[in-house]
């Protein structure tokens, strides 16, 4: 007869099977379209993930009243259903990724060095030093050169109605008005 711990391995085992799925999916997805536009990315998940964030909710309802709440995997269940707007944002814009992994690998460094920026002696300090690095991040991750896009927008942003929030768009780093000269180049990505 299996143990409470066996079962409970077993139960957090087939929870896992889920989230296994979904990734599998994602992987399927990218490698079947190459370039998978956000819309088809979208269309493909609600074909296919779907089904399985519907079974696996139904998993998470079905199992609650069969786990002790205050246990790790009472807690993981309860979790994933008090968080499961969030949990399944993925769905709504093909843009978006099923996981935060690239957003995590991009804070790790801001996060190692948070104690040498100790300096920003001020919240208005503080503020400046976190708005700046998203830009920084947000320009790599956008294949843009980040030094020649911040000097781009210190020069360009002086002379635009900042209430205009058509001309704003254009300086977005994923804008396709961005100057050549501001991206990486191909062969460096």
């Amino acid at each position: 007869m299996p143990t409470g711990v066996d079962k409970s391995k077993s139960l957090a085992a087939e929870g896992l099977q889920f989230c296994t799925q979904l990734f599998k999916i994602e992987k399927q997805i990218e490698e079947e379209f190459e370039d998978c536009s956000p819309e088809q990315r979208k269309e493909e998940r609600q074909k296919r993930s779907q089904p399985v964030l519907d079974a696996y909710l139904a998993w998470l309802k079905s199992k609650r009243p069969q786990v002790p709440p205050k246990s790790k995997l009472g807690d993981a269940i309860n979790y994933s259903l008090n968080q499961w707007s969030k949990l399944i944002v993925f769905m709504k814009d093909g843009r978006l990724e099923l996981d935060n992994n690239r957003a995590e690998r991009s804070i790790k460094p801001f996060v190692m060095g948070r104690k040498a920026w100790l300096f920003a002696q001020s919240m208005k300090g503080a503020i400046a030093s976190a708005v700046i690095y998203s830009i920084v991040e947000t320009a790599k991750e956008n294949q843009l050169n980040p030094l020649n896009y911040l000097t781009y927008l210190f020069e360009q942003l002086p002379q635009i109605d900042i209430d205009d929030q058509e001309a704003l768009d254009q300086f977005l780093p994923w804008s396709k008005t961005i100057p050549e000269e501001c991206r990486i180049p191909a062969k460096l990505k």
